[in-house]
């Protein structure tokens, strides 16, 4: 009896670790299932993160809306006292800081006093009379293609091929005058405007290590150093970006306007001013979109000859201009690749129009210097390179 006892003890052990098993096996091959549970508490604080995340979006949309102006007269003072803070950091170095940004600022003003009164009346003119000319200089262009080429090609077939009356074209013309000046006036008669924005200029130039310290402070210890690399970085970056444009759209003002004049182009004052500016702050296709304007007006002349001397003036200018002084103008500033530059324009004019083209390859010059500085970069495998080096043979 003790041994069927005991057999009988080892077939119920054996039977419950066979059940055990089973179980185990069928929990392994069951579908694992997971149960979130959302407390009444969790569901009101994701709640209320949500709103407050919508609330802080419609706050910037309403700041970015009526307060777009005073943020552009902003962010155009903080890359205006970066651009010339390397002069003021000069003069810093021998007098208070706020005593050098004044004499820079000054300097500036003196500088575009003296060119308003030697040439503002001239360029006035000028820019008045090619605006009336628009039309005579559309026939004076077909007319050489017409002579040169053998052609019989009229201004109406012109605008017809793009469905515009002639009438349209004196229209626009009036209007893009009215707008001109209009613009111009508004600048040069805002006094608040100019006063507001060198205001700002001077605080952020005068107090920049100030703004810098409070700044810093606002991070943990550890975290400072990385935040002050980060500052200077930009600075220099960002202000060299913007200070060799600004250079190097005065030299190429200045040069163009010289043999304008010399070669008796008419408008060669406002023609200098655009193929300088153009040639040097639109990227990409700036420089061709800054001849051409001045080639047509040359061949549309008495002399179609002066067009021709344009253009041969403009490819050896920007030959000199890339082997000789823009490399070191731009050493300083970070190096924006083209397409990158007329990629951020496009981007910026679509998002904030023209304050957001203008600003958008200062920013993207500031964002490629810390991802220069921060940025990890890996070493390529053997097999990618040897791809990349097939493609590009």
């Amino acid at each position: 009896m003790g041994g069927l006892r005991g057999y009988g003890v080892a077939k119920d052990e054996i039977s419950e670790a066979e059940q055990d098993a089973a179980i185990s096996q069928a929990e392994k091959e069951a579908p694992v299932v997971t149960q979130v549970v959302f407390s009444p508490s969790n569901v009101w604080r994701t709640g209320l993160v949500i709103l407050g995340v919508l609330a802080l979006g419609l706050l910037f949309a309403f700041i970015l809306e009526d307060g777009g102006n005073v943020i552009f007269t902003v962010l155009m003072s903080w890359f205006a006292a970066i651009a010339m803070a390397p002069l003021v950091d000069r003069l810093a170095r021998r007098m208070p800081r706020g005593v050098a940004t004044i004499i820079v600022m000054l300097g500036f003003m003196a500088a575009v006093a003296l060119f308003i009164v030697t040439f503002g009346a001239l360029l006035v003119d000028q820019l008045s009379q090619f605006v009336d000319r628009i039309p005579d200089l559309i026939d004076g262009v077909l007319s050489w293609i017409n002579k040169t080429f053998s052609q019989s090609i009229t201004q109406e077939d012109v605008l017809n091929s793009f469905n515009i009356d002639t009438n349209d074209i004196t229209s626009m013309a009036t209007k893009l005058g009215v707008n001109v000046f209009g613009f111009l006036s508004s600048v040069v008669g805002s006094v608040f405007g100019v006063f507001t924005f060198a205001l700002f200029t001077f605080y952020l130039s005068a107090d920049m290590p100030r703004l810098k310290r409070w700044v810093c402070q606002l991070f943990p210890t550890r975290h400072q150093g990385i935040v002050e690399n980060v500052w200077s970085i930009t600075a220099e970056k960002t202000g060299g970006y913007v200070g060799a444009r600004v250079v190097l759209a005065i030299i190429a003002s200045v040069t163009s306007g010289i043999v304008f004049a010399v070669i008796g182009l008419p408008y060669w004052l406002p023609l200098a001013l655009w193929t300088g500016i153009v040639a040097q702050f639109v990227p990409t296709i700036g420089t061709y979109i800054a001849i051409v304007l001045p080639v047509i007006v040359g061949l549309a002349s008495d002399s179609p000859w002066d067009g021709v001397i344009v253009l041969v003036w403009a490819l050896i200018y920007q030959q000199v201009e890339n082997i000789t002084f823009e490399p070191r103008i731009s050493a300083r500033a970070v190096d924006v690749n083209p397409a990158v530059a007329f990629g951020s324009v496009l981007l910026g004019a679509a998002l904030f129009g023209v304050a957001g083209a203008f600003l958008a390859v200062p920013v993207t010059a500031m964002m490629l210097a810390l991802l220069n500085i921060y940025g990890n970069r890996y070493e390529l495998s053997a097999d990618v390179t040897t791809t990349i080096q097939q493609s590009e043979d």
